[in-house]
């Protein structure tokens, strides 16, 4: 019996909407947990519908036309990590990819996504995802200890 019962693509209006409420002049880390479709799924006549690629291409496709706009705002990569295992969670949760996506401030996003070749770019994410998390942090100091 499966633990994880819905998947998430995009925000939830109310989601997007607190995200939204958070100050916007400072810096943020996005967590960002993929899980790629066994083949994507390309809308009727978009011009990548019909080539028979991996969720996993059709991810990378995203990157490579988001990525100059993601740049331009001030993003960069700051971890990036290969899933092994779960030790807290569900038993079945499983991730393809995970990475921490930093912005310059919450307004970077925002420029990002709003961008007209952002949004022709990230026709290629929903395609590429069967499920996914983006969870928004405000950048802490790293150390040696927990607390």
């Amino acid at each position: 019996m499966s633990l994880v019962s819905e998947t998430y693509i995009d925000p939830s209006p109310a989601n997007f909407a607190a995200f939204k409420d958070l100050p916007r002049d400072r810096p943020i880390h996005m967590l960002n947990l993929l899980r790629f479709r066994e083949k994507a799924e390309y809308p009727q006549g978009q011009e990548n519908h019909g080539k028979g690629w991996s969720g996993q291409r059709a991810y990378e496709e995203y990157g490579r036309t988001s990525g100059p706009i993601f740049r331009r705002v001030g993003g960069a990569i700051v971890w990036r990590g290969t899933f092994e295992t779960v030790v807290t969670g569900p038993d079945d949760m499983r991730w393809d990819d995970g990475f921490v996506a930093q912005y310059p401030h919450a307004g970077a996003f925002f420029e990002m996504i709003k961008d007209p070749e952002y949004q022709k770019a990230v026709v290629n994410r929903t395609a590429a995802l069967a499920d996914s998390r983006l969870v928004r942090f405000a950048p802490g100091e790293a150390g040696e200890g927990f607390g």
